[in-house]
């Protein structure tokens, strides 16, 4: 697992943070106008980022919902529990730093295969669940990401079940 070096902690992006050039330039390519398919790396940490922006999206961070999000990327891509960890928390910095829902969940859609933008929409229904609340602020962000990722409410609605 890489660490953050202690550039990391300087500076001033939106969130307070320095926004490393990997993350700059990872959004640039990411919202490019005709982006390019997204390496494995990238790919985990833009689906692991949207976890986080629906996690976040009622305000109340949750440690469920941390939890979940390190227990789903641990299991989707075998990694260990501090990797992670690891993973989650360079996704809460590029999703402070990413653009609106729509562009940023727009490029995901154009870079990511069908079968794991709707995977990753029954993982973002477990992690919205696993604080024990249905806010709606999340079931409206849910239904947006939805549709912005081109999931059908077929497999949107199979996803909130089997979630």
């Amino acid at each position: 697992m890489s660490r953050l070096g202690p550039e990391f902690l300087l500076g001033a992006g939106r969130q307070g943070f320095y926004i490393p050039d990997m993350f700059r330039d990872f959004l640039t390519r990411l919202t490019a106008p005709q982006p390019e398919p997204l390496s494995d790396g990238d790919a985990r940490l833009a689906l692991t980022a949207l976890l986080v922006r629906i996690a976040r999206s009622d305000n109340d961070y949750a440690a469920a919902e941390i939890d979940r999000i390190d227990r789903i990327t641990a299991a989707r891509y075998g990694l260990s529990p501090a990797e992670a960890a690891g993973l989650r928390g360079q996704a809460e910095t590029l999703e402070a730093e990413a653009p609106d829902t729509v562009r940023f969940t727009r490029a995901i859609k154009d870079a990511v295969a069908y079968d794991d933008r709707r995977a990753v929409l029954e993982a973002a229904w477990s992690v919205v669940l696993a604080d024990g609340e249905r806010a709606g602020e999340e079931d409206a962000l849910l239904r947006l990401v939805a549709s912005l990722l081109g999931v059908s409410d077929l497999d949107s609605n199979l996803a909130r079940q089997k979630a």
